[in-house]
């Protein structure tokens, strides 16, 4: 999918590297002799279709986690988190890894690492130091992007016969089972696995992913609402159960498995909020394999018809949007018409917008948001311009 290395993008300042290696001669007393990156990621659509094995829509954004290490000859983990003014971690991989009781950072390298031994994966320790520019909170993955460059790491350390996709796989199984959250494949996928200037369509039943290229007209705008939200503890595993519901008084295996015709003919099967958050699955599962094709054939009124429809259903049918982000969606409509599109994106309950527009929009959206957002809501907004980047890989 892509290549092993991967160059620095332009969001990996010459700075974050310097402060990163200064932390770590510091603490460790000598210089890092590798760095690896995964990016966070923006889902341009398909919401909670993951882990009902649909499709999805993302690419990996240049706004990443970066590790600097260096392998050690015992059975030592060591590991300082810059951006948590240097917390350290140490652990053994000759012990069962367990969680650590404070620090929350943590548990996600423990949980990776732990994952990599029960994979039947055999390496030594190492001396990590771990900063990152992927806002945290904000339903831009950066729990995914710091699994991704972790289980990365181990691999090019130690040269582990893992694929891109077994580095995300590790990544899903140590969040789900170590760390507690339920989250599917996607995140981690598209960090692992992305590519520059493409979306990344994936099936996450099969796995199989296609890349979809970016129209090269149009800019990648990211909106934090600046809501803060939780996932562990959010209603996100919530909307899981209801699915997982759905599905089995369905008689399927997963909300992948019906049409969005098929499911309206068995509505009365279901409770009504069930249903609607089957519905919500079902129909944005098949709008992400049409805007894929959308995106394909430069078809923006055809995507920006999409984005519209796919936030309409995340705030009726699956109830996950908060009132700062539908205001902020409806005058981003409003302005873009049809010439670009605009959704909240995420898992939900704050977190982030993604619009897609032409670059000469861009400024003018801005203005928009600066002058209304806040004056309607009280929150101030956050505002990234991202390109669709590569996935994991060493910092050469």
């Amino acid at each position: 999918m892509s290549n092993n290395t991967s160059k620095p993008e332009s969001n990996i300042s010459t700075s974050m590297l310097t402060e990163l290696d200064g932390v770590f001669t510091q603490i460790y007393g000598a210089k890092p002799t590798r760095h690896f990156q995964a990016p966070g990621r923006v889902n341009l659509i398909g919401e909670h279709t993951d882990y009902n094995d649909g499709f999805v829509l993302p690419c990996a954004i240049d706004y990443q986690t970066l590790v600097a290490v260096t392998p050690r000859d015992d059975m030592t983990v060591s590991v300082v988190a810059v951006d948590y003014s240097n917390q350290q971690d140490e652990f053994s991989l000759d012990s069962d890894i367990e969680t650590h009781p404070t620090q929350l950072w943590s548990n996600y390298v423990r949980g990776v690492v732990k994952h990599l031994q029960l994979r039947g994966h055999v390496f030594k320790g190492a001396n990590l130091a771990i900063t990152g520019n992927v806002p945290q909170g904000a339903g831009l993955s950066s729990s995914a992007s710091l699994e991704v460059v972790i289980g990365e790491t181990f691999r090019g350390l130690y040269n582990l016969s893992l694929t891109k996709a077994e580095v995300a796989l590790n990544g899903q199984e140590a969040e789900n089972q170590f760390v507690g959250c339920q989250c599917g494949i996607m995140d981690q996928m598209v960090s692992a696995c992305g590519s520059k200037h493409n979306a990344l369509l994936l099936d996450c039943r099969s796995l199989d992913t296609e890349l979809i290229s970016m129209p090269e007209h149009l800019a990648v705008m990211i909106i934090n609402s600046n809501v803060k939200r939780g996932l562990v503890d959010s209603e996100y595993n919530t909307r899981r159960l209801q699915c997982e519901e759905a599905a089995r008084t369905l008689g399927l295996n997963a909300l992948r498995d019906i049409s969005l015709v098929e499911l309206q003919n068995n509505k009365e099967k279901l409770p009504e909020v069930v249903y609607r958050r089957a519905h919500h699955v079902v129909s944005d599962s098949e709008r992400t394999v049409l805007a894929a094709q959308a995106l394909r054939t430069n078809d923006v009124v055809q995507l920006s018809k999409l984005m519209a429809q796919s936030h309409i259903s995340m705030r009726d049918d699956f109830e996950i949007t908060v009132a700062p982000i539908d205001f902020a969606v409806k005058i981003l409509t409003e302005y873009l018409g049809d010439k670009g599109g605009v959704r909240m994106t995420g898992g939900g309950f704050g977190g982030c917008m993604v619009a897609l527009m032409p670059h000469d929009m861009v400024e003018g959206a801005k203005q928009l948001i600066a002058e209304r957002y806040q004056a309607e809501t009280g929150y101030q907004e956050t505002i990234y311009i991202c390109s669709a980047s590569d996935g994991a890989g060493e910092i050469q």
